[in-house]
């Protein structure tokens, strides 16, 4: 009999979780001699996504959705038997808190980026020089910066300070959690490096490479029905425990850390927390860059680019209330906040209008976001210190005299990486370095290339096919 390969997974998030199902299902469907385990540090798999359901409420403490347009995800909840179970978000109004005021969302704004003219001209989020220097895009020549830059830079270029700070950057950072002007342009949006090059304006490039903003507002009405984003009804823990139900009972290993990777005359050694070892032809590290750097030490310098990789803390507060008690009700999805206003909630999302099916008739829910760069402190705070300032800041634009009938209070320390300027060339020497030093050891995750659940998922499947093909088993 042929003797089984044998893979170590180290992280059990969705990008683990991912390729632990694919390297399964590739060694079922080909019959591969294929051992494949998974090592978690924590007593549970599925990392940020996490659901806690009360009383007929379904809240997502971590990530509560996916772009349908990126199909690795909702192709995955199909293969585990979720496929009913996937439902697109409402739609409806989002808005900008600037200064106390909360303004409609501009039309045919994409990212931020402004396609119609009319509803720019009319909005009052920014003032009247701040509409003419965004203007300035139609004239402004590409940039000349051939390597990477900040996203706050290249956006500030583009469409004036104005713009960024009360539309752009609440939205873009609100995806990382991060500050714009650190954040790496070509490892985040690089597309919008791409048409500044290939169209000369920001503006017109989006306007023409933007299906929804190619057709007019009358043309949109039926596809505007429904949303850009995919969530499953019984929550997102739901698809966790369902990817782990199709794995090789007895694969996964919870509650124990991997303290150190040795490198072996074939193959690799793995010292466990627990005292006992495990052996690996090859290995796909998909836990956070912190933790890589603690395994590989006797092989430091190649995950040493990324000691200095910042992650930031943020906290969600998911608040309950009777639907009688909301007496300033707004018509609407959410609203992000701009960092120009003195509030220390980030974003709030109106759960019970953007997802029905986690409200029980009735009732509303309010999931609030705290937390930013240089002002994570309030992370650290009680959980009623932290309802309180949420509840603070709601009330500044919605008439709520009542307390929740609950709150669930969800933080997540050190949890964001931020892709600073120049992340996409140090993702590339490390994987560079590991093919070279490590061969058969692959890197995946939020660390290194997309935070979202289809860009972990499809890290998890690309690990798959290197793996596949660095063991000689492609079925």
């Amino acid at each position: 009999m042929t003797e089984k390969k044998k893979v170590v997974i180290v992280g059990g998030g969705i990008t683990g979780l991912a390729a632990a199902y694919y390297l399964r299902k590739h060694a079922r469907e080909n019959q591969l001699p294929l051992d494949v385990k998974l090592v978690e540090s924590s007593h549970r798999v599925g990392g940020k996504m996490q659901t806690y359901v009360k009383d007929g409420f379904v809240i997502e403490r971590g990530p509560d959705s996916f772009l349908e347009r990126k199909e690795s995800a909702g192709r995955l909840a199909r293969e585990v038997g979720l496929g009913d179970k996937l439902v697109n978000n409402s739609t409806g109004k989002s808005y900008v808190l600037v200064k106390d005021k909360l303004h409609p969302m501009p039309g045919g704004a994409v990212m931020g980026i402004p396609t119609q003219i009319a509803p720019f001209v009319t909005t009052g989020l920014f003032s009247w020089p701040g509409k003419f220097r965004a203007a300035g895009d139609f004239f402004i020549p590409p940039s000349k910066v051939k390597g990477d830059q900040s996203l706050g830079e290249f956006f500030r270029r583009r469409l004036g300070d104005e713009v960024v700070e009360n539309l752009i950057e609440p939205l873009l950072s609100g995806i990382y959690a991060g500050n714009i002007d650190n954040m790496s342009l070509l490892s985040t949006f690089p597309q919008f490096y791409q048409v500044e090059q290939k169209y000369g304006s920001l503006i017109l490039g989006t306007k023409k490479t933007t299906p929804s903003a190619k057709k007019k507002p009358a043309e949109t009405g039926q596809a505007k029905k429904k949303g850009m984003f995919l969530t499953v009804t019984t929550g997102l823990q739901s698809f966790v425990d369902a990817i782990e139900s199709k794995l090789e009972p007895g694969s996964v290993i919870k509650g124990i850390r991997v303290d150190k990777v040795s490198k072996q005359e074939n193959g690799y050694r793995l010292r466990l927390s627990s005292g006992e070892s495990l052996d690996a032809d090859s290995i796909l590290i998909a836990a956070p860059h912190e933790a890589a750097l603690h395994m590989f030490s006797d092989h430091e310098h190649i995950f040493d680019p990324f000691r200095d990789m910042p992650s930031t803390s943020v906290a969600t507060v998911a608040m309950a209330f009777p639907e009688s008690v909301i007496k300033e009700d707004i018509d609407g999805t959410g609203f992000v906040v701009s960092r120009n206003s003195d509030y220390t909630i980030t974003a709030c999302t109106w759960t019970h209008k953007k997802w029905p099916h986690t409200t029980p008739e009735g009732k509303v829910l309010l999931r609030l976001y705290v937390g930013r760069p240089g002002d994570e402190a309030i992370v650290e705070l009680s959980d009623d210190e932290i309802i309180k300032i949420a509840l603070e800041d709601l009330n500044k634009t919605m008439d709520i005299q009542a307390q929740p009938d609950f709150a669930v209070v969800s933080r997540w320390k050190e949890a964001m990486p931020q892709y600073t300027v120049g992340h996409k060339e140090r993702v590339t020497k490390l994987k560079n370095d590991l093919a070279s030093e490590l061969p058969g050891v692959y890197v995946g995750g939020s660390s290194y290339e997309g935070v979202g659940l289809p860009d972990c998922i499809d890290q998890g499947e690309a690990a798959v096919e290197k793996i596949l093909s660095y063991l000689k088993l492609r079925g």
